[in-house]
C-alpha cells in the first residue's frame, strides 16, 4: 500500500518525478494522477509542468526554471545562457537576433525543444557565474554566429578597455582558459593598445 500526502505543487514551476519521492513512496503513480486531474502536464519523460494561467491563456514556464529541472543543475554553475542575447548586450557592434537561445552545459549538445523554448545546447568550459569579459571571449569565439566583423570588434573593445568597462587583466586570463588562438590574440591586442 502506498502511502500519499498532498504534494506541494506551484503554477508555472517545472517538477521532475524524484521531486514527488518525499510525498508518496510511488511518485510515478502520483505524478499519473495529477497529470489525470490536471494539476501537473508533462513536457517530456520525468519532466513536468504545473500550469499557470494569466487572462491572454497559459503560460509558458520560465526558460530557467525549465533547464535547472531538466539539467538537474544550476544556472550560472552547471549551465549558462549565451549566444545574441549575452553578445549585444556588451555594446562591441554585435546586432544579430537568434531565433533560438544557446546554452552552454555539461550534459547534453543538440537543439532542443522543450516545454514551448528553443535551446541550442552546447557543451563548451565556462566559468561559473560568468563575468562579462568571458561573453567578451565567446563573442571572439563566435564572431561568424554574432554576424559581426573581427576587425570591428577590435575597434569596439579597444576603446571598451580604453573606457574601463572591461577589466583588462580578466580579460586576458578569460582568453587564455577559454579562448581559442585568435580571440586570445585579438584580446591581448585590444589590452596592449590600451597600455600604450
Amino acid at each position: 500500500m502506498t502511502t500519499t500526502r498532498k504534494p506541494p505543487v506551484k503554477p508555472g514551476m517545472v517538477y521532475r518525478t524524484s521531486y514527488f519521492a518525499n510525498c508518496s513512496s510511488n511518485p510515478t503513480r502520483l505524478v499519473s494522477e495529477l497529470v489525470r486531474c490536471g494539476k501537473l502536464q508533462r513536457l517530456q519523460g520525468g519532466l513536468y509542468l504545473a500550469p499557470a494561467a494569466s487572462r491572454w491563456g497559459e503560460l509558458l514556464p520560465q526558460a530557467d526554471q525549465l533547464l535547472n529541472a531538466w539539467l538537474k543543475g544550476r544556472q550560472g554553475s552547471d549551465w549558462v545562457f549565451t549566444g545574441s542575447e549575452s553578445w549585444n548586450a556588451l555594446g562591441l557592434g554585435a546586432t544579430a537576433v537568434h531565433a533560438v537561445r544557446w546554452v552552454y552545459n555539461k550534459r547534453r549538445s543538440g537543439l532542443v525543444e522543450l516545454g514551448g523554448h528553443k535551446f541550442f545546447m552546447r557543451k563548451i568550459p565556462f566559468p561559473a557565474h560568468p563575468p562579462a569579459e568571458w561573453v567578451v571571449v565567446d563573442l571572439f569565439n563566435h564572431a561568424k554566429y554574432a554576424a559581426v566583423d573581427t576587425a570591428l570588434l577590435l575597434t569596439k573593445l579597444t576603446e571598451a578597455v580604453a573606457e574601463k568597462r572591461f577589466d583588462p587583466a580578466l580579460l586576458l586570463k578569460m582568453a587564455k582558459r577559454f579562448g581559442r588562438k585568435t580571440t586570445q590574440l585579438f584580446v591581448a591586442s585590444a589590452v596592449n593598445k590600451d597600455d600604450k
